[in-house]
């Protein structure tokens, strides 16, 4: 049996979620009105995974989970609205430790909650086997230097707002993945000379404020790919949720294009759709394929074969992956050059591309 414990303020919602799991046959399910009671559920229930919600009375989701991750740290799957604010919030969360989330469905809840009966059992299924992270946070570099005269400035090529480079990084990742990637983009310095492409599992209505944090923490300037966009060197592109993100020439240049979700994927954006479309535009010695944690085995197929025609590919380890899904697939399949823990991920990059 799984250890389920619920956290709403909504008795209606506490009914609704807990009738997914009771119907499943596996699950010993505790429930909590409010953050105080989540916490003190915790240690006496301990639970294998926890549902949380993030707006509540007498204590927040937020407040909850950082007693939680504290006291006793347990895989939480955050249930959070499709707002900028609940995505803003959803973020927070996932840096102090949340495994996964579920976007609430808009409009009248009582009508709509069962769309997402399938994606929550799933999610709380893999979070109650997932590895919680522990890593030390990754904050932006603050120039302290002085400030330079005029004619002691260099020209940078680092932060460039057009030209074409020849090569590209590829990211995909999923489940632990926002984590992830705070941990891993911030370290990539302003003279980076490739563009990234991250193809990142997210709904739509989360991509944009996922790339506005990740901007603020970046060197790199991060943007949502959300309409055909020239790719540059100087800029990290995520791929907009909701859609699928491919690379074409557009006017003679590589051309990130947003397409409506491809049917024949499960995962979007799909990483196995980027790294073919990469593939097809760029040199493979130029590629560079990096498949970080998360369930499933989206991007295998490409990344395999972009190693296969002589381009570099990493797989992050499973010591440091959330969830060793995506990744565990590349290195069974062969494909991966090397496999590393999240931390040394950008400085294998930076040795491979000087």
């Amino acid at each position: 049996m799984i250890k389920l414990l619920i956290v709403d303020d909504s008795a209606l919602m506490r009914r609704q979620l807990s009738s997914f799991f009771i119907e499943e046959g596996d699950f010993d399910i505790h429930f909590a009105r409010n953050g105080k009671e989540a916490v003190e559920e915790n240690i006496t229930f301990q639970p294998d995974v926890v549902t949380l919600d993030i707006n509540m009375p007498e204590m927040d989701g937020l407040s909850a989970l950082s007693l939680i991750m504290a006291e006793r740290s347990v895989p939480v799957v955050m249930v959070s609205s499709l707002t900028e604010k609940g995505a803003l919030a959803t973020f927070e969360a996932l840096a102090l430790g949340a495994v996964d989330y579920v976007a609430k469905p808009s409009g009248t809840i009582s009508l709509s909650i069962g769309d997402i009966r399938t994606e929550l059992v799933r999610k709380v299924r893999m979070a109650a086997k997932a590895r919680i992270k522990h890593l030390p946070r990754v904050e932006k570099v603050v120039n302290t230097t002085p400030v330079k005269k005029i004619s002691e400035i260099q020209p940078t090529p680092l932060i460039r707002r057009s030209g074409v480079s020849k090569g590209i990084v590829i990211i995909g990742v999923s489940t632990g993945g926002p984590r992830t990637l705070e941990d891993i983009l911030p370290l990539f310095p302003a003279s980076f000379p490739y563009p990234i492409l991250v193809a990142q599992h997210m709904p739509a209505s989360f991509t944009l404020p996922f790339a506005n944090r990740m901007n603020d923490l970046c060197e790199l300037q991060v943007v949502e790919a959300s309409r055909p966009t020239a790719i540059e060197p100087g800029f990290i592109y995520i791929g907009k949720g909701g859609a699928d993100m491919v690379v074409a020439q557009r006017g003679g240049k590589p051309t990130i294009i947003p397409k409506p979700e491809n049917s024949q994927f499960l995962w979007h954006p799909s990483v196995e759709l980027l790294g073919r479309s990469v593939l097809e535009h760029y040199d493979a010695s130029h590629i560079v394929a990096v498949m970080l944690t998360g369930m499933g085995n989206d991007g295998s197929e490409a990344f395999s074969q972009i190693k296969k025609c002589g381009g570099r590919t990493i797989a992050e380890s499973e010591a440091s992956c959330v969830v060793f899904g995506m990744p565990a697939e590349l290195i069974a399949k062969g494909g991966a050059s090397v496999v590393l823990p999240a931390d040394r991920i950008t400085k294998q990059i930076l040795a491979w591309i000087k």
